[in-house]
């Protein structure tokens, strides 16, 4: 895949840098994956002083944040210097099942991070567009950017792809795909019952490294067609972080044939 080019940026911005790596199987590229997180936290607070996080659900990552939660990474990461974000959620309590939170708290972050450095979204409220807003006004405050101003640079996003081409809760059709000035929204899910909220196109690409996790051979034909197309089909191809790196790690059986 040639170099990826932000569409999701107010302002638009340099091509994002495309990596991709292959790994024999899911626990490989979770291990890898975990290795690639600690590298990226470790520059981050050493270059800036705080590392910011943006994490995600399902199987692949839960793998990856366990394996980080063990030594010798578990030693090796400064977390009392990293601010965990999520990049989206369900409208579902914390301690439901389904919450991205969750998996994130029960994997890792409740042996690693105090309940201050955890930012969570609170999709379950009533008022979506309210919380949405209300998360963008976190964001803004824990990253210092100025209201009105440029969105800020996370330093790590992770994120992972749907069979129908979605990331994060940016599903193909959705109108939160247009969104191009909130960072944040209220969005639907892939059915009516599941309404979401998610990180926005300008926010997600902002990122200095996006990391997409991809894992399993029911992600084999999606994957294809996103490494064959340059034209941005699915949601996924619109993320391409402006003047960073887009990282795509995928096992054996998800990589394009």
């Amino acid at each position: 895949m040639a170099d990826a080019v932000n569409d999701g940026s107010p302002r638009g911005g340099p091509a994002a840098h495309v990596e991709w790596r292959r790994f024999r199987d899911g626990g490989a590229l979770a291990e890898a994956a975990a290795a690639e997180f600690a590298n990226v936290v470790r520059e981050a607070v050493r270059d800036r002083g705080t590392a910011f996080v943006v994490l995600s659900g399902g199987g692949t990552p839960r793998a990856t944040y366990r394996m980080l939660a063990l030594a010798p990474l578990r030693e090796a990461i400064a977390w009392r210097d990293t601010e965990f974000f999520w990049g989206d959620e369900r409208a579902v309590p914390p301690e439901h099942p389904d919450s991205n939170f969750g998996m994130a708290r029960d994997a890792l972050l409740a042996f690693v991070a105090a309940p201050a450095q955890l930012h969570r979204m609170g999709a379950e409220r009533p008022d979506r567009d309210r919380a949405a807003r209300d998360y963008e006004d976190e964001i803004r405050t824990v990253l210092g950017a100025p209201p009105g101003g440029t969105p800020p640079r996370f330093d790590l996003v992770l994120l992972g792809l749907g069979a129908d081409g979605h990331t994060a809760s940016l599903f193909p059709g959705s109108p939160a795909l247009q969104e191009r000035s909130r960072w944040v929204v209220a969005a639907p899910g892939p059915r009516p019952d599941s309404p979401r909220i998610t990180m926005t196109l300008p926010l997600l690409n902002r990122a200095r490294r996006v990391m997409f996790l991809v894992s399993g051979p029911d992600k084999a034909a999606i994957l294809g067609s996103i490494a064959a197309s340059k034209d941005a089909v699915y949601p996924a191809q619109r993320i391409a972080p402006d003047g960073g790196v887009l990282l795509w790690m995928v096992d054996d059986a998800a990589a394009p044939r």
